[in-house]
């Protein structure tokens, strides 16, 4: 059994260095780069989803990053995480579509290919722990910084 396990670690190495060549020879633009982060943020569970652990979050203030859809048809909702994260102090970054922002944070199923299905909207997320510094971290603090001055 041990001589089958190390093929299949040797592919899935290599498939995913395969994954990184495309994404390093092409400038990153703001919504991949916040796709990224909070990919890396739900894989070290630094990743708030909904109104209520957002909330939690932003009110214990563990929140590095608030993400909100602009699709949000609740008025209340949409003054709540913006008043939150303005007494707080937390960045504030909007996304066109609550199902992009639901399909970012996880709350999909993904086929064999790796298609997303039965997508769940998602309102708002808060990012408590970044994960790893990636390509994607960067473009989003410069885009933070830049933003804020």
């Amino acid at each position: 059994m041990a001589e089958e396990e190390a093929p299949m670690e040797v592919e899935a190495v290599e498939a995913v260095e395969g994954e990184e060549a495309p994404v390093s020879n092409e400038p990153m633009d703001l919504m991949s780069a916040l796709q990224m982060v909070l990919k890396k943020a739900l894989a070290e569970d630094g990743l708030h989803r909904g109104l209520r652990e957002a909330c939690k979050a932003i009110e214990a203030r563990k929140a590095l990053l608030c993400v909100l859809a602009q699709d949000c048809d609740q008025a209340d909702y949409t003054k709540l995480i913006q008043a939150l994260c303005n007494e707080v102090n937390v960045h504030l970054i909007r996304v066109p579509q609550a199902v992009q922002l639901g399909e970012w944070a996880g709350l999909c199923k993904l086929d064999a290919e790796g298609t997303a299905r039965k997508v769940v909207k998602c309102s708002c997320v808060v990012v408590s722990d970044y994960g790893e510094e990636t390509e994607g971290l960067t473009v989003l603090q410069e885009f933070l910084k830049s933003s804020s001055a």
